[in-house]
């Protein structure tokens, strides 16, 4: 009886191997799909951007894209703009991200539930009530000119850029005893400016990274702010292109998926060069 317990203790906490092979090659099956899924798209994609020249494969749709003028105008802008909203997003996240786990804990779910809004609400909706509240002829007119638009367009990109800094910079402070950082630096006569980017900003540095990068892909394929502003960004130009040419819209969706896989890039490689930032378990 001892020897068939044993044996069957064996069985049950040793699967069969058979049943490990079964399980490993569905799995390898499903990573397959997964990636023939989404790579042949972009092959095909990048096959047809390749075609502009009749009967061989060039770069010319490529070329034809980076020496537009419009294109770098565009870019550069959407660049500028994208910088632009990390900041401002880190000056407003962070120091509200800290607030709250200090002063308001039970807030958290509230808070969580505000920056999850600009996911549900659609974008179209947002960028009207932007207009609605900020034209000409509202209290704080901030569509009368290209500086003042150009601000009302970095706050529109942050709120839409909302729940991903937040996450991300929440996610950090989650590895870091917080209240005790903050009470041991008000001990040794520090303010709250040094306690935000002197003592919390170093130890969330690759969390900010990562929401810093998402922010750009978002703003860097953004549409329907700077369609309804009127801004010379990257995205409308995207779309004009993919209205109006036939090769070049297809070398442009290679070039922002590029740009958008290489900032994902980026993040895996800031946590490998700041493994002390990173969640200690």
């Amino acid at each position: 009886m001892t020897d068939q317990a044993a044996l069957n203790t064996s069985t049950v906490t040793n699967p069969p191997k058979a049943r490990r092979s079964v399980g490993s090659l569905f799995s390898w099956a499903m990573f397959t799909f997964a990636v023939l899924y989404f790579a042949l798209p972009l092959i095909g994609m990048f096959e047809f951007s390749l075609r502009k020249r009749r009967g061989t494969y060039s770069f010319d749709a490529y070329t034809t894209v980076l020496q537009d003028p419009q294109f770098q105008a565009t870019f550069t802008y959407s660049v500028v703009m994208s910088l632009v909203t990390i900041a401002l997003g880190l000056a407003l996240v962070l120091p509200a991200a800290i607030w709250v786990r200090i002063r308001l804990p039970k807030m958290r779910p509230v808070i969580e539930f505000i920056t999850l809004l600009p996911l549900v609400i659609p974008v179209i909706v947002i960028a009207f009530g932007y207009l609605r509240m900020f034209n000409t002829s509202s209290f704080l007119p901030m569509t009368g000119s290209a500086s003042a638009t150009n601000v009302l367009l970095a706050f529109g990109y942050a709120t839409l850029a909302l729940p991903y800094m937040y996450r991300a910079i929440d996610n950090g402070l989650r590895t870091l005893d917080v209240q005790t950082l903050t009470e041991a630096a008000q001990i040794l006569g520090a303010g709250w400016f040094t306690i935000i980017f002197k003592i919390m900003l170093p130890n969330v540095f690759t969390a900010l990274l990562s929401g810093a990068f998402l922010t750009f892909s978002i703003v860097l394929g953004e549409y329907v702010f700077a369609a309804l502003l009127d801004r010379p960004a990257f995205g409308p130009y995207m779309i004009w292109t993919g209205g109006n040419r036939a090769y070049e819209p297809a070398a442009l969706a290679v070039i922002a998926f590029t740009i958008t896989w290489g900032c994902m890039g980026l993040i895996q490689l800031a946590g490998r060069l700041f493994p002390h930032t990173r969640a200690k378990r």
